[in-house]
């Protein structure tokens, strides 16, 4: 892939003059890092919750990026056909470019298809096309057709050293996601802070139950983040409030906040991470990223 103009820094180690921001958005004082502890196992994480724009895609992206300029390998599995998650980390997903499909529906190892990102040192990608969208109603007649994605990553496992895997799924609980599910060992649950936050989750929560109890012994809910949090409003402190006293040990302390950059970076085909680092949205999801690793 051809390099981004944009210059590459090291963000986990050392501090960094931070550019100017807007009025709309201060300049946070930047957060300094070490190297991300590294994990003794695959840790493998499902990005989910049916309620669309709850920040999935955002939350996946940034995480993976942060976690590879921490000196993790990470791998992202786009499984939305929408391929905002590939958009976002450079990765071409013109319709009729191998990925994710291919590997669900054709039985293509992953290796074949899996894509270096320019957005991190140790980030490689499973793009996700428009064929993706019909994906769905074809697995439904293929046998053990909810374990496709766990068979093709299992293989490719075997062969590559990768800290982190993170499914970004679509905003539903079709086959798509219920493979993430079955794949996974852990599930991530970004919630935004507004109201009926918490619409949704509970359906989800029934069928990670169901996969548990079917498919995958090994899940557990272990990590929900707040997003979209605008600490001017009595209600985004109402909502963390009520999700915290849910979910007391899974939230994270981070919360992620309205952020201008954090909107702007898709478009450039970046992260914020690269894209505006020093950006109040950068630097909660630099925290936030640590947070989950010193969970390891």
């Amino acid at each position: 892939m051809s390099q981004s103009p944009h210059p590459r820094t090291e963000l986990f180690e050392g501090p960094e003059t931070p550019p100017l921001e807007t009025e709309e958005e201060p300049v946070v004082e930047s957060v300094s890092h070490e190297t991300l502890r590294r994990p003794p196992h695959t840790r493998i994480i499902v990005i989910a919750n049916q309620k669309g724009g709850v920040g999935k895609t955002t939350t996946a992206v940034n995480i993976a990026a942060a976690m590879g300029w921490g000196g993790l390998k990470v791998l992202l599995v786009d499984m939305d056909p929408q391929g905002n998650a590939s958009t976002a980390l450079g990765i071409d997903h013109r319709q009729g470019i191998r990925g994710t499909y291919e590997v669900l529906l054709e039985g293509d190892a992953m290796e074949w298809h899996v894509v270096k990102s320019d957005e991190a040192p140790g980030l490689w990608v499973l793009p996700a096309t428009i064929d993706l969208a019909g994906a769905e109603l074809e697995l439904v007649s293929i046998p053990g057709r909810e374990r496709r994605l766990t068979d093709a990553l299992d293989v490719y496992l075997t062969d590559h050293e990768i800290d982190y895997v993170i499914f970004d799924c679509p905003p539903s609980l079709g086959l798509l996601t219920l493979n993430a599910l079955v794949a996974a060992r852990e599930i991530l649950i970004p919630i935004q802070c507004e109201y009926y936050a918490l619409e949704g989750v509970t359906q989800l929560l029934r069928t990670i139950n169901l996969v548990k109890g079917n498919l995958n012994d090994h899940l557990v809910l272990s990590t929900v983040l707040l997003t979209m949090y605008d600490g001017r409003t009595r209600l985004s402190a109402q909502v963390a409030e009520e999700v915290r006293t849910h979910f007391p040990k899974e939230t994270l302390n981070t919360v992620i906040p309205r952020s201008v950059r954090v909107s702007e970076a898709p478009s450039y085909g970046q992260t914020v991470i690269t894209y505006h680092r020093a950006s109040a949205g950068g630097q909660a999801y630099l925290q936030a990223t640590e947070e989950i690793a010193n969970r390891a």
